[in-house]
């Protein structure tokens, strides 16, 4: 059976200790998780500082969302569709069955030492939001101090990337506009040009994985294109570390597609509320909003 759900697969940013309890129930150390991070995942989830490295951060999120997913997937229709928030395009192709588990939590782990490797420990690399000035106006300003928008979010919501020092002179030329800025606690500008190299060796690296059969596609970060076959989901997963992530055409396209309710896989739920902020009639929740599997199966019962 389908249904018109959508999945969304979150990114960094929502990790917490209690990450894998999940209505009412806790993941165990699932898909070779703790060989993957060289540690037990309960030590890695109590540490904040391992929790929101880097290194370890991505393949915990991977993780988590396929943990979310195995806790639902056998008792709800089919999703028709999936997309997910730079790391989470990854988890999403996990979660749609063309990655096995063990196999994308490698490859986070894989993704994120090569992004670090990208790193000019003499140019410090950061990211930073910004809110209330739309991108007509916002572009050429990045351009003009060498910087990136990073993921699109809304007509007027972008993080931007680039070289610390650039970020804190566009800082300051923001300062005379009606923009809100906040500097995001990252050291690596991804999704700009200056994780190319990352973006060659990604590329590499998942030349060597074998895909299985997509249950249902996967929109690309870049353009919003469904990708459902081998050879597009190589080249979508490694583009989107250097090239500029259209997070809002994501929203946009899933609304298009006709769905009557999408669910975030969590850990956080900022994804639903941008979601539910872009498109409000549209049902959009995050599995972190629900205490019980019953919880949410009744709410997503109404919507459809």
């Amino acid at each position: 059976m389908s249904a018109r759900i959508a999945l969304l697969c979150p990114g960094q940013g929502a990790q917490h200790a209690d990450m894998f309890s999940i209505l009412g129930g806790a993941a165990s150390d699932a898909h070779g998780l703790g060989d993957v991070l060289g540690m037990a995942p309960s030590k890695a989830v109590a540490d904040p500082v391992v929790l929101f490295s880097n290194r370890h951060a991505q393949p915990l999120l991977v993780a988590a969302t396929l943990a979310a997913w195995e806790r639902v997937a056998d008792a709800m229709p089919l999703p028709v569709v999936a997309a997910g928030y730079s790391i989470g395009e990854l988890s999403a192709h996990a979660v749609a069955g063309a990655i096995e588990g063990h196999a994308a939590l490698a490859l986070a782990a894989r993704r994120a030492a090569l992004m670090d490797a990208a790193i000019d420990p003499g140019a410090p690399q950061a990211l930073m939001a910004v809110t209330g000035l739309r991108m007509a106006a916002l572009l050429p300003l990045l351009e003009a101090h060498g910087l990136f928008p990073a993921i699109v979010n809304g007509d007027d919501a972008a993080i931007v990337g680039g070289r610390r020092r650039d970020l804190a002179a566009v800082q300051s030329a923001l300062a005379s506009t009606h923009a809100h800025v906040t500097p995001l606690p990252v050291e690596v500008a991804s999704h700009t040009p200056l994780l190319r190299p990352a973006a060659d060796a990604f590329r590499d690296a998942l030349d060597g994985i074998a895909f299985g059969q997509w249950r249902f596609p996967v929109l690309a970060g870049i353009d919003a294109s469904p990708v459902a076959s081998a050879d597009a989901a190589r080249a979508a997963l490694a583009r989107q570390l250097a090239e500029t992530i259209r997070w809002v055409d994501c929203m946009d396209a899933l609304a298009e597609s006709g769905i009557a309710a999408a669910i975030e896989l969590g850990p956080g739920a900022g994804l639903a509320r941008m979601f539910a902020a872009r498109h409000p009639e549209i049902a959009c929740r995050s599995i972190a909003d629900f205490r019980t599997l019953d919880g949410l199966l009744s709410w997503l019962e109404r919507q459809l």
